[in-house]
């Protein structure tokens, strides 16, 4: 390809035309060291409303980010959505200048597994699909999930969306990644009601790699047994209760607390733990905790993280012990360990969880062997969902305070519970499990079996 060619040119991403172009336009400028991350994304999404289209959306969006460094090895970060080849002219241009005030204290590197052969990620790309078809597909589901019910009047939150996303990270110490992968997803969220008795909702989602196995009728058969379970409700009573956490529920408090496994987090003071908590008791001796972005369920895994970096399954917590952490190229410098893919390009690199497992460690006993979901006579809460959580949530100190959905339980009879929170301290939690679960249940937040967990606080409300 001949310059003028190059200039005209408007990139997708093409590794091959970026790397041509950032050569060419670092060797004018005297740059020796840089490196580029970019994604794109396409996305069409529909929402209905009684049967009517609510909401027809379509939507590109592009971002990049470019790092060089200069001749005194400061970096200068300039991000943008512009992918054509002025974008990538200013991008350098901005970076370059911007150098001058970089951190002299802390300057990143490239990945030293940035050209690391790359584990296979089946992508099974979806083929296109008409944003017409898409609204056909979700008001025959809405129509259905409202039919399973004569309680169930509307499904006013729902969507189905299909979307195509790239990814590549190229470096001038010779990197080339590149891939693409597609998702569909369908959420609905219905609404039911009873006389004499207040509205109760629920809602479901589904994910997959491509819309024609996305299994959208146990989306609505989910939906539809969750919002039905909750007209029954009642009030409860403010005391300390044994807990049985849904796979849902406990990945989510895990997620909400990801910080504890967090480098950066850990260097920047914002973590419940420190340099030093490797190797710490943090947990029962039966509970395992792992961050699988390879994971066969994991719909949508990139092959390698912001840094180039090959995604890896990594144990974080191993029979209770907190064994690894979550590294970037600069904090497994710090820590002297090697970078674990997961980490974002950006002007200051982010670390955060792929995919989390949590699973029961076979060679440790429950506390409460006699504990079963299904023929336990004892008197417990079983959480469906929490809410609430950026607000409810202090990573930092440990403790939460989140409303939820759940049902009381006794002898085998579920009761909704009209409304609640349920508070507490994530280490505490963590060392207050008696039982986990044998089976576990793939979600779209990752994997868990149902954990039980003692003398936890519910507050009702009135």
């Amino acid at each position: 390809m001949n310059s003028l060619d190059i200039e005209k040119k408007q990139c997708g991403l093409d590794p091959d035309l970026y790397n041509e172009i950032l050569e060419k336009y670092s060797n004018k400028l005297n740059i020796s060291k840089w490196d580029m991350g970019a994604s794109s994304s396409r996305d069409i999404s529909v929402q209905v409303q009684n049967g009517n289209a609510k909401q027809l959306k379509g939507s590109q969006r592009n971002s990049m980010t470019l790092r060089v460094w200069n001749n005194k090895n400061k970096v200068g970060i300039t991000s943008t959505s512009d992918l054509t080849i002025q974008g990538i002219k200013k991008a350098i241009k901005g970076a370059i200048e911007a150098s001058v005030y970089g951190n002299e204290k802390e300057t990143p590197e490239f990945s030293k597994l940035a050209k690391s052969p790359l584990n296979e990620i089946n992508s099974n790309l979806s083929n296109d699909h008409g944003i017409d078809e898409l609204l056909t597909i979700l008001k025959k589901a809405e129509k259905q999930l409202i039919d399973t019910h004569n309680s169930i009047e509307s499904v006013p939150y729902n969507g189905l969306t299909e979307s195509y996303m790239e990814r590549l990270y190229i470096n001038s110490d010779g990197a080339n990644r590149f891939m693409k992968i597609s998702q569909s997803s369908i959420y609905l969220y219905a609404k039911a009601q009873e006389k004499n008795k207040k509205p109760r909702s629920a809602g479901g989602v589904k994910i997959n790699t491509n819309l024609e196995e996305l299994d959208i009728d146990s989306c609505i058969k989910e939906t539809s047994k969750k919002v039905i379970s909750h007209l029954n409700y009642k009030a409860i009573e403010t005391n300390k209760y044994l807990i049985c956490f849904t796979p849902d529920a406990f990945l989510q408090l895990v997620i909400a607390f990801s910080s504890m496994f967090n480098a950066r987090s850990i260097i920047d003071g914002l973590s419940l733990m420190n340099e030093e908590s490797i190797g710490n008791q943090i947990a029962v001796k039966n509970l395992n905790v792992s961050d699988e972005g390879l994971h066969p369920e994991n719909i949508g895994a990139f092959s390698f993280d912001g840094e180039g970096t090959p995604t890896q399954n990594i144990n974080l917590i191993k029979s209770g012990v907190l064994t690894n952490l979550l590294h970037s190229e600069a904090t497994a410098r710090k820590f002297g360990v090697r970078p674990t893919g997961h980490a974002g390009l950006g002007a200051k690199v982010s670390v955060s969880p792929d995919f989390l497992v949590v699973s029961k460690c076979i060679d440790e006993m429950d506390r409460d062997e006699s504990l079963s979901v299904k023929t336990t006579r004892k008197e417990y809460i079983l959480i469906d969902e929490l809410s609430a959580i950026h607000s409810g949530v202090k990573a930092s100190q440990g403790s939460f305070s989140l409303p939820f959905d759940g049902w009381i339980v006794n002898e085998g009879k579920k009761t909704s519970i009209e409304a609640a929170t349920v508070a507490g301290d994530i280490l505490e939690v963590l060392k207050s499990i008696v039982k986990i679960e044998d089976q576990q249940i793939v979600t779209h937040q990752g994997i868990s079996p149902h954990v039980w967990v003692e003398n936890i606080s519910i507050t009702g409300e009135a």
